[in-house]
């Protein structure tokens, strides 16, 4: 039984259009995680250089199959599965802290060495080499100013906070307590966002009422929590401010 492998027919030419673009592709990927290893980063040399290679061969697979065979899919489909692609692999550097979150520039850099691979892939290597430039910009000149921004305290125009009143009532009291708390801030202009009440010792009762984010006149809430005072059963009121994030 002959076997026929039915190999496509050696072309050297498009052999070295795919070097070219394969190498582009290395060469931009590489001083990309650089950078990022320079840094130590999650995703650093290797990481950023596979991504762009891999990028790369992909979409000059479906070139050089699209020039051998014709018709549907068009090669753009293949770039937007490497996007796709790429947005998975990228949530695998995003960690999540508590209410920090890291890695998401990790993931943004990747998403660039894709785009300079697929570039490269469709031939496109000036393109890439742009793409590469900006990119690597991105991650080195910005850096300074972003530092020098968040070292500078943030102006209170420009801040919300979540702000917060307790009142502390005795139990036998906290229907009527709370919707004078309720009707004090209404009248105040301060819209309630939520309300939680809590047992605070053995017959007491604290009531905390979260504002919306927004920006509050302390003397406005330091009145409410005067008039408050004035309500039976009421022991004591304070409120807080919290960042938002």
């Amino acid at each position: 039984m002959d076997f026929n492998p039915h190999l496509p027919p050696f072309h050297p030419g498009a052999l070295v259009s795919s070097l070219i673009s394969l190498l582009t592709a290395f060469v931009l990927g590489a001083a990309i995680g650089l950078e990022r290893q320079l840094r130590q980063r999650t995703a650093g040399l290797r990481t950023n250089t596979l991504v762009a290679v891999g990028a790369a061969v992909f979409v000059d697979l479906a070139m050089r199959f699209h020039d051998m065979a014709g018709g549907s899919p068009s090669p753009l489909y293949v770039v937007a599965y490497v996007i796709s692609g790429v947005g998975f692999l990228g949530a695998g550097v995003i960690m999540k802290d508590g209410a920090q979150v890291s890695g998401l520039n990790t993931a943004a850099t990747l998403w660039g060495s894709a785009a300079v691979g697929a570039c490269a892939g469709i031939k496109l290597l000036p393109e890439a080499v742009l793409a590469a430039v900006f990119v690597l910009a991105t991650n080195t000149l910005l850096r300074p100013v972003v530092n020098r921004i968040q070292r500078q305290p943030l102006p209170e125009a420009f801040s919300e906070a979540s702000y917060a009143v307790n009142v502390v009532c005795q139990r036998g009291q906290q229907a009527d307590v709370l919707d004078q708390l309720l009707l004090l801030l209404e009248q105040a202009n301060y819209p309630v966002r939520g309300v939680d009440q809590r047992p605070f010792g053995e017959s007491d009762v604290e009531i905390e009422a979260t504002l919306y984010a927004t920006s509050v006149d302390a003397d406005e809430l330091d009145a409410v929590l005067a008039t408050l005072s004035a309500t039976p059963g009421v022991l004591q009121g304070y409120w807080n401010a919290s960042m938002d994030d």
